[in-house]
């Protein structure tokens, strides 16, 4: 009984749901000008991904107790103690193991899973404003963890600190700006009844809509001038043409929930975040396969 009721706890991490995230992971790394262990990418990308992200996915589905859909969950079970047991047994071993590649890798795992905890906390609450929420997403899930990914499989603080490599990393941040708010786009309702005045239920569906198409076209052309800077116009078109599927599914939804807002819903909002995934994913890793 008492496994069971663990089982259903760990279905609330959101372990699949956390993929979403891994093109800042393969970001980070398509931007190094150096070489790297792979053993080493390895260990950041299952720390990030199966320990650290479903640890924030599911301390934040314990303060928000949701009823409705939720990401990578249609029907999302009961919240339990066990669950915030399971944050705590993913937190240590996030620390754990990231101390096993290097402290300022572990020292910026502690600040992520910190900052993730202020977001849903009831005492603290993030989430409750639609500004400095934002803010805090897209500069954690985007700069933050694009930097934190490259210390920790080793990278030199020149490289670190190289001025394009800082505007790529300011460029996954603008992505997530443009794509945060479209994740909040089917819980109006569910966030309203909190009390959470998120920034896609101030901006409306429509407004939601052109706010994520102006963050991605100018992260897409802040990308593009990073990559020329580096003599590196290839991943220009690399990047065009992985993320065409992206622009094309993105602009069916939009013009279908520009006319029928019932097309904001859950299964559209999933079906862009795997398609986006995906396809970003894939142009990352070209871009890194292609530079070895």
């Amino acid at each position: 009984m008492l496994l069971s009721h663990y089982l259903r706890a760990l279905r609330l991490l959101r372990i699949p749901f956390s993929l979403f995230l891994m093109p800042i992971f393969w970001f980070g790394l398509s931007a190094l000008r150096m070489p790297f262990g792979w053993g080493r990418a390895a260990a950041v990308f299952g720390i990030l991904h199966l320990l650290v992200y479903p640890a924030s996915n599911g301390y934040n589905s314990f303060y928000d107790k949701d009823e409705g859909s939720i990401g990578g969950l249609k029907t999302p079970p009961k919240v339990t103690p066990e669950l915030l047991h399971l944050v705590w047994l993913f937190d240590a071993l996030a620390l754990g193991c990231s101390l096993l590649l290097n402290w300022p890798f572990a020292a910026l795992v502690l600040v992520y899973l910190l900052v993730s905890k202020a977001y849903s906390y009831e005492g603290i609450r993030l989430k409750k404003y639609p500004l400095v929420s934002t803010v805090v997403v897209v500069v954690f899930q985007g700069a933050f963890t694009f930097l934190m990914t490259q210390i920790g499989v080793g990278t030199t603080t020149p490289q670190l600190t190289e001025p394009t490599n800082l505007l790529l990393a300011l460029v996954s941040t603008l992505f997530l700006c443009g794509s945060y708010p479209l994740t909040q786009i089917y819980q109006h309702q569910e966030d309203a009844r909190r009390g959470d005045r998120t920034l896609s239920l101030r901006l409306g569906i429509r407004g939601t809509l052109v706010f994520a198409a102006g963050g991605l076209l100018v992260g897409a052309a802040a990308m593009s001038l990073a990559y020329w800077l580096r003599g590196e116009a290839r991943n220009i078109l690399i990047f065009l043409l992985a993320t065409g599927p992206v622009v094309a599914l993105f602009a069916r939804w939009t013009w279908l929930a520009w006319h029928d807002p019932a097309h904001a819903n859950f299964e559209w909002t999933m079906r862009m975040n795997i398609v986006s995934s995906l396809c970003l994913s894939a142009a990352f890793i070209a871009m890194l396969l292609l530079a070895l």
